[in-house]
This record gives structure tokens, sequence and C-alpha cells, in this order.
């Protein structure tokens, strides 16, 4: 018998067959609803510089820069113009840390549910890790958003990521609250990545 339209779409336990050409990931989902309590010392030489009016195709650059090892793609789909629309809604906030004139990261924000910040997306270029600027750009999420009067920051994670991630947000104050597996096109065969980008999830 289907199942009701409000009922979730749950798995049987064991394993599940996937069609060829898809990935599938289990996301987690986490929160934080108190704003932080200190600060973190802005890292010598760095400044977090807004991008209003970024170019879809400068967006491109730094999304796949960062995001390539870990198979991001969900924007590279996007064209110009939806791509535009999403990076200049009246909620969206897009922060830029800057070290010599080079970016060393991203950090997204989505203020458009109210008493809500997500953070869409949340990463560092190779040369900004490994030095603290992680902690530091993640508590000014936090701030920036809690400043604006939310009752919670949220974000999710899943098990392309970095393996350190699920650590590192949760070090941060985030706790999880819920999980679901997503499945979607393997961006490598649709041609949005190269096929050695995130080598070490064979394409199939």
């Amino acid at each position: 018998m289907p199942k009701p339209k409000d009922e979730p779409n749950m798995l049987d336990d064991g394993y599940h067959d996937l069609p060829p050409g898809k990935l599938a990931a289990v996301v987690t989902f986490l929160q934080r609803r108190q704003p932080p309590s200190g600060t973190v010392a802005t890292p010598d030489g760095v400044t977090l510089e807004r991008r209003d009016g970024m170019s879809a195709q400068a967006y491109r650059t730094l999304f796949r820069d960062l995001g390539e090892e870990w198979l991001w793609a969900s924007r590279l789909a996007l064209s110009d113009d939806a791509l535009r629309a999403v990076l200049d809604a009246e909620g969206t906030e897009l922060w830029v840390p800057v070290e010599d004139g080079a970016d060393l990261g991203m950090l997204e924000l989505d203020f458009s549910v109210a008493g809500d910040c997500e953070v869409t997306f949340f990463g560092l270029s190779r040369a900004g890790m490994g030095r603290g600027l992680g902690r530091w750009l993640i508590e000014q999420a936090l701030h920036k958003a809690f400043a604006r009067g939310v009752k919670r920051v949220w974000l999710h994670t899943c098990t392309l990521d970095s393996p350190g991630a699920m650590g590192f947000y949760r070090k941060a104050g985030f706790e999880a609250y819920a999980r679901k597996v997503e499945v979607f096109d393997d961006p490598r065969l649709a041609g949005r990545l190269p096929k050695e980008a995130g080598g070490w999830v064979p394409v199939l």
C-alpha cells in the first residue's frame, strides 16, 4: 500500500541499489541556538569582505576552488540568471576572507526564513587551512546571524564532505538534530566537474 503523502519516505534496513550515475550521501543537519560568548582573534593579515554583486563566473571559480575535492556541484548546475537570483536575493549575504588579495574561503548566509539563518556554504581554500581560520570564520557567521535577532543558526554536512567537518561544527557548538539520505546525479558524469574530482569517490 502506498504511504500517505504526509508520512516520511523511510528506507528499510539493509543495502539499497543506486542507479548508474547516481551518488548518495548521508546528510546531518546541525543547529545552534545561542550566540558565542567570546571572540576569536582575526588571523594576521586577513580581512572579511562582503561580496555584493559578485559575478556568476567569479562565484563559480571560487565555489569550485573550495568544493571540487568534496564534489560540490549544486551551484554549478544553475544558469547565470538563476545563480544571480540566488546571490542577489534580499536574504543572502556572501562573505569572503581575503589575504594579500587572494580569496581564502567562502561564508554564505541565508536569512530568507524569519528567525533562522542557514549557513548555506562554508569552506576554505588549501591556503586557508590549518591556521585557525575556520574557527574564526564560523564565529563570524554566528556573530553576524545572532546580531540580526535570529533564533537559531543551522547548516548541514554530509559523508562526502571533509572527514573533519562534523567534529569542527560540533566543537563550534552546533548540535545535530536530523539526518537524511540524499541521492543525486554524479556531477562528474554530467560534466560539471572533471572526472578526477573527488578521486576518493569512484565514478561508476
